[in-house]
């Protein structure tokens, strides 16, 4: 099948059109097998038909029909087609194979500030984006004003992009291309554009655009994002489609896939990474297994979830009350935590052979990241080390959105009071 793609097209009134339809989209790379340093070299050997390709397929029997005023995710990981899909819905990629229709004007959102010139200034290179979209300079004069102040560069306005920083031009960029309400919204990644303001600010204007029946395409690493925005979406992994339905279903399934995924990572990590220990194996820590409150081991919990710590050990001489702790830390290093049984208040007896102690943890108060676990015994008086597993064991915090804090280290679990209201 040859590839088509059709923009604008009219549509009988007395017909429901979709916003886009894409049918059997395919997309090739030739990519080069090996490196050529330079034009010259490349130019020597394509004359010469002395260069070997690999074929790669972004994208592979893509077929979507969006509706109009729908806001559709596409999510997925690194180097699964989802910017891909996005150029070629907004026609700055022309498919191989398969016809993309899209019916309504298109404001892409892709890379902000993409077609400006670094020598001309803030001002020219408005007229400039401006006509790159397909406005007129008269057009563009109404507005001119507006977009300067959404974007806030009134005092750099006409000095040279190249004195922007990538916040100010990214501002730019969405103020212009977001001016005009569009038919259609391609958005990919760019919704933390700038400062905190902007950001807001940002988000506000495509909330707008929503309300007012804007067909929306958004990609986005987000989950939260596809689950507070989205209708429908689709999950694409090495250009296929995995599966496509509601946003919630969706950004659900690919989330549980993830997490096996990782859950899979950390534990190959801990078993082929080896252990860092020391002491003198008077008791041996032979076991260390992480649970859920299922009893189930785990590599990845969510916030506010059961943990315990398991520590299987072997004392090969009878030890006199020892003292048994685990460590907490953040993947960077830092030190989080490290709880032991005599800051508990307990001492334990004498112990030989095998037995099991274990650190209950009912409410897992951090946040997201990777960390790393720590687990000792120590004699009683912390002048021997019987043995020490030093950061041995990685484990990850999610946060699938009950618990909505997201900044800093761990939740306090508090909650709000507002007070009385006075009128």
């Amino acid at each position: 099948m040859s590839s088509l793609t059709e923009f604008n097209t009219p549509a009988p009134l007395h017909i429901a059109q979709p916003a886009v339809l894409i049918e059997n989209v395919a997309v090739r790379y030739r990519v080069a097998k090996e490196r050529i340093p330079s034009i010259k070299e490349y130019t020597i050997r394509w004359i010469k038909r002395d260069i070997s390709y690999h074929e790669f397929w972004a994208l592979q029997n893509i077929s979507l029909e969006i509706q109009r005023g729908e806001v559709f995710g596409i999510i997925g990981p690194n180097g699964a087609g989802k910017s891909t899909l996005l150029k070629v819905v907004a026609r700055v990629l022309r498919p191989t194979t398969g016809r993309v229709r899209v019916y309504g004007r298109i404001a892409p959102l892709l890379e902000l500030g993409a077609g400006f010139d670094h020598e001309l200034t803030g001002r020219e290179n408005i007229y400039l984006n401006g006509a790159i979209l397909g406005y007129s300079r008269k057009n563009i004069e109404t507005r001119f004003h507006r977009i300067v102040e959404f974007a806030g560069l009134q005092e750099f306005i006409d000095a040279p992009l190249r004195t922007y920083s990538t916040g100010m031009i990214a501002r730019l960029g969405f103020s212009v291309a977001t001016d005009v309400r569009p038919e259609i919204l391609i958005v990919d990644e760019i919704l933390g554009v700038g400062d905190a303001e902007f950001q807001t600010k940002s988000f506000e204007r495509i909330q707008n655009f929503q309300g007012s029946g804007t067909t929306i395409l958004l990609v986005t690493h987000d989950l939260g994002r596809v689950k507070e925005m989205c209708g429908r979406a689709v999950w694409l992994d090495h250009g296929k489609i995995v599966a496509m339905g509601s946003a919630t279903g969706i950004a659900n399934q690919y989330l549980g896939h993830t997490t096996d995924v990782e859950g899979e990572r950390l534990a190959e990590e801990s078993t082929t990474q080896g252990i860092k220990r020391i002491g003198t194996c008077k008791v041996e820590i032979i076991n260390v297994r992480v649970t859920d409150g299922n009893g189930l081991e785990q590599t990845i919990f969510q916030t506010g979830q059961h943990l315990a710590i398991h520590m299987d050990y072997l004392a090969h001489e009878p030890v006199p009350a020892p003292v048994f702790g685990v460590a907490v830390h953040r993947q960077d290093g830092f030190h989080i935590t490290g709880p032991n049984t005599t800051q508990a208040g307990l001492t334990l007896p004498t112990i030989e052979g095998e037995g099991t102690v274990t650190y209950d943890v009912p409410y897992l108060p951090l946040l997201e990241g990777l960390y790393q676990l720590t687990v000792a015994v120590v004699n009683q008086n912390d002048t021997e080390i019987f043995d020490y597993h030093d950061r041995a064991y990685p484990f990850r915090v999610m946060n699938a959105g009950e618990i909505g804090e997201r900044y800093g280290l761990m939740t306090l679990s508090g909650e709000w009071d507002l007070g009385k209201t006075h009128g």
